[in-house]
């Protein structure tokens, strides 16, 4: 992945640790990168350990590339739906590094399909991945946050809208989980200097599901630095504004400034198709 300039000035994040998860790839490759250009150490955590022909990339490389910038990371391979997995994500980069200041819950499983037509293994892989795991990750986080004095916790779910539903009921219940986590933790640290919210894309985004789930093609698409600029943006904003809601890309993008987001697109001149407001992901083809 070529990672393209960023829009917004880069935070310093130097001495902070991060960790991201499903960062193998996609739109978490692109957050880890973008977070380790700001200085942060990045915990790339992702199942993949090799790179296949349908999902291209892997931890390691994601590594690589970061430690080719002159950033600093971690791989650790891990299966979100281990519970005993996820505590030893979370036990081995405070042994490893110390503190935590950052988790971003981007890892997702992907199933838009008809109730009918789900299966009850379908539907408990969807709950484990999107739903389980951030609210184990994030209640393992945060003993260590309160005990330096602060943190950010920020799950990469969609906003409650009902109009998504009909043909991703099981992916909606999962994903709108994910941002109730958001918003009902936030409130119960109300006070403290811990910030947690969702955030978005309002359209779709460059990533192996938009090409493998053929969800249009480059024309309706935006790079996925779209989000990875917009995970920094919110990194800037104090703990009670950032924290307590679903924000969109856009949104927190123009609260730091940036209104022109063209040059995200995939294609000169294209049109990204968005999924939210219009009753979600398209159909796929």
């Amino acid at each position: 992945m070529s990672l393209q300039s960023s829009l917004i000035p880069l935070p310093d994040l130097a001495g902070q640790v991060a960790i991201v998860t499903g960062a193998s790839r996609g739109i978490g490759k692109a957050i880890a990168l973008r977070l380790a250009e700001a200085g942060a150490t990045v915990v790339v955590a992702a199942k993949s350990e090799r790179s296949r022909d349908l999902l291209p990339g892997s931890i390691h490389q994601t590594v690589a590339e970061i430690e080719e910038a002159g950033g600093k990371a971690l791989a650790m391979r891990i299966d979100l739906r281990d519970e005993a997995q996820v505590a030893a994500l979370v036990a081995d980069t405070l042994e490893q590094c110390g503190r935590i200041d950052l988790l971003v819950n981007n890892a997702g499983a992907l199933w838009m399909q008809p109730v009918a037509e789900t299966p009850l293994k379908r539907f408990d892989l969807v709950h484990a991945v999107n739903a389980r795991a951030p609210f184990l990750a994030a209640s393992l986080c945060l003993p260590a946050m309160r005990a330096q004095g602060g943190g950010r916790i920020l799950n990469i779910s969609p906003p409650l809208e009902l109009e998504m539903l009909p043909s991703k009921v099981a992916y909606c219940m999962s994903k709108f989980g994910q941002s109730l986590l958001s918003m009902g933790l936030a409130a119960e640290l109300r006070g403290e200097p811990i910030a947690v919210a969702s955030l978005w894309p309002a359209t779709i985004v460059e990533s192996q599901a938009s090409i493998n789930h053929n969800m249009g093609g480059p024309e309706w698409w935006r790079k996925p630095e779209v989000v990875a600029d917009a995970v920094l943006a919110w990194m800037t904003l104090g703990v009670e504004e950032a924290s307590g809601k679903v924000w969109l890309d856009e949104e927190v993008l123009a609260a730091v400034g940036v209104e022109d987001l063209s040059p995200y697109n995939c294609v000169e001149g294209g049109q990204p198709m968005r999924i939210v407001g219009v009753g979600g992901w398209p159909k796929m083809g």
